[in-house]
């Protein structure tokens, strides 16, 4: 009997060893011979629960990132360490491979983790070089990264909940909303247009009738009426409906000359996607549930969508990502970055946008957070990350930026401690 803990690293098998992703030697300086020694996490309490990563290493460095689906996605995250041990962060593309190597088949959950860890590599290669996280990627197109608002359904989805949707979701709150965020600077935005507004809507067959179709388009035509046509306005559909309905609706909001009209049947009919792209003069946004290279390659082949919209923090990492988009880029396919991330996994998206051709504009999904700017600082020049409905690409090192402790412990979710 004995009281020493098993190492479970072992080869185990029926795997590929012959093909083992991880260190065995290096050849590099000492000033660049660096090892990770742990992966630590939390979680921060914003509208969403954002999922933070810390990469920690045995040099005076360390590297943070930002992870989708956050409980799930950070426990594997730690879990990843024993994998990680050892390893040079600044290896980042054969770090990325390990972990896809060693696990496979985690889906969504293993792809955001994996961009987590992604992202924090970047950071300590970047604060390592002294260079900005864009400079790694093959620096830059832009130097300011334009972002679309999510403003929602004009009001609270909460606010449904003891009225009458139809009182609460009208043409007047959209219009209200739509003012308010283009004075605030914004020269794109998206709003919800899958909120229940009609007592006949069978949720299981996914049709709608025809006041409940003409209800939706009197949301659009207000929120054009009341900012013009010279923003950006784009609409999102959340999956919900038939190619059918989406179609009667889409080729009803031809007339309104929208950004895009977003993901309008569930993510896995493909080609039920493909039919309605095919039939309405609307361009089709789809691709927050894609996440991987091969998923975009094979939705760009397949003409299911003419905007692609990766996530910047759920599909496998800023490598990853750059890849995704020069895939799409090979169709004539632009990007328009799903995010709904703290300034941290924002700040990230920032530099991959500023690294593409084919960039639109990226999603900011935190209006209702009054804090969202104050999490963050810069590390190098002032002034808030996200201002006048866009981003400056920060130029410190890394990702360059730094994480605000005091508030970051002020909203940690109950089960998480702070790591930075």
């Amino acid at each position: 009997m004995t009281n020493e803990t098993p190492d479970y690293r072992i080869e185990q098998g029926g795997g590929v060893p012959w093909r083992d992703m991880g260190r065995t030697e290096t050849h590099r300086p000492p000033e660049r011979d660096l090892e990770i020694t742990e992966v630590k996490t939390m979680a921060i309490a914003g509208n969403f629960t954002w999922g933070i990563v810390k990469v920690e290493t045995d040099a005076d460095v360390y590297g943070l990132g930002e992870t989708f689906r956050a409980e799930a996605a950070l426990d594997m995250a730690e879990r990843m360490t024993i994998d990680l041990e050892g390893e040079n962060p600044l290896d980042t593309s054969r770090v990325r491979e390990l972990l896809e190597q060693r696990y496979t088949g985690t889906g969504r959950i293993g792809q955001a983790a994996f961009t987590a860890i992604e992202t924090a590599c970047y950071d300590i290669k970047g604060k390592l070089f002294d260079v900005p996280v864009y400079e790694l990627l093959g620096g830059k197109y832009r130097d300011s990264i334009k972002i679309y608002c999510d403003t929602h359904a004009g009001e609270s989805l909460g606010e449904a909940v003891a009225r009458d949707p139809t009182d609460v979701y009208t043409p007047e709150s959209y219009a209200r909303a739509a003012r308010d965020v283009v004075d605030e600077g914004f020269e794109a935005l998206k709003f919800d247009l899958d909120v229940p507004t009609h007592e006949h809507y069978d949720e299981a067959n996914r049709r709608l009738d025809n006041a409940a179709i003409e209800h939706k388009v009197s949301l659009v035509e207000a929120v054009r009426d009341e900012i013009g046509d010279d923003v950006d306005l784009g609409m999102d559909l959340h999956w919900n409906f038939t190619v059918e309905t989406a179609v009667r609706l889409g080729k009803k909001l031809e007339r309104f000359d929208l950004a895009w009209l977003e993901d309008p049947v569930p993510p896995e009919k493909w080609d039920a996607q493909k039919r309605v792209t095919e039939a309405i003069d609307v361009p089709v946004l789809t691709g927050e549930n894609l996440v991987t290279l091969d998923q975009f390659n094979e939705a760009a082949r397949k003409g299911m969508l003419d905007i692609a919209a990766p996530d910047v923090n759920k599909c496998g990492g800023l490598g990853e990502y750059v890849d995704i988009a020069t895939v799409c880029d090979l169709y004539g396919i632009p990007v328009a970055s799903h995010n709904i991330s703290s300034p941290l996994g924002t700040v990230a998206g920032a530099h991959v946008s500023a690294t593409i051709p084919n960039f639109l504009c990226m999603e900011w999904h935190a209006r209702d957070v009054p804090w969202w700017n104050e999490m963050a600082e810069r590390t190098e020049g002032s002034g808030p990350i996200l201002e006048d409905g866009s981003i400056d690409v920060p130029e410190g090192p890394g990702l360059g930026v730094e994480l605000n402790r005091d508030l970051c412990e002020r909203y940690l979710t109950d089960d998480s401690e702070l790591v930075i």
